[in-house]
């Protein structure tokens, strides 16, 4: 599925469309320069989700959990040199927990996915406007 964007409000609309969708136990691997929406796609797809929380990029502290009708556990790998970083911190027991994983920065850890989640890449194509690709989604 492609859809385009316009601005940060539209790219959370198609991520709380994505959240009301997603099955639980889903990794969502995220692909996108800097600043190209991974963050605010987030904040949709909690919303769609149920949860009420805020929701703000897990830079420094790698990961943030968020409870509401479900659980979605956000990762950034950004600051991560390989998968084993992950591994070191329970990646393994995050995903036994069926809750759905985000993970921005996914291109730092990719032996860490299993060949089933669903691949979300977000492309800048204006100072605003956005390509939002997601592949794998038939288990949404």
């Amino acid at each position: 599925m492609v859809y385009y964007t316009n601005s940060d409000k539209e790219t959370e609309a198609i991520g709380e469309q994505f959240g009301r969708e997603v099955k639980d136990g889903t990794v969502v691997a995220m692909y996108g320069d800097l600043g190209a929406g991974k963050t605010a796609f987030v904040r949709g797809m909690a919303r769609g989700m149920g949860i009420t929380e805020r929701v703000s990029s897990p830079t420094f502290t790698i990961v943030n959990e968020y409870l509401g009708d479900r659980t979605l556990i956000h990762f950034d790998m950004y600051r991560l040199g390989s998968a084993d970083e992950l591994f070191d911190i329970g990646w393994e027991d995050y995903i036994a927990r069926g809750a759905v994983c985000a993970v921005e920065w996914s291109e730092n850890v990719e032996e860490a996915f299993y060949g089933d989640e669903v691949r979300l890449t977000i492309e800048k194509t204006g100072d605003t406007s956005r390509k939002i690709t997601i592949e794998g989604a038939e288990s949404c």
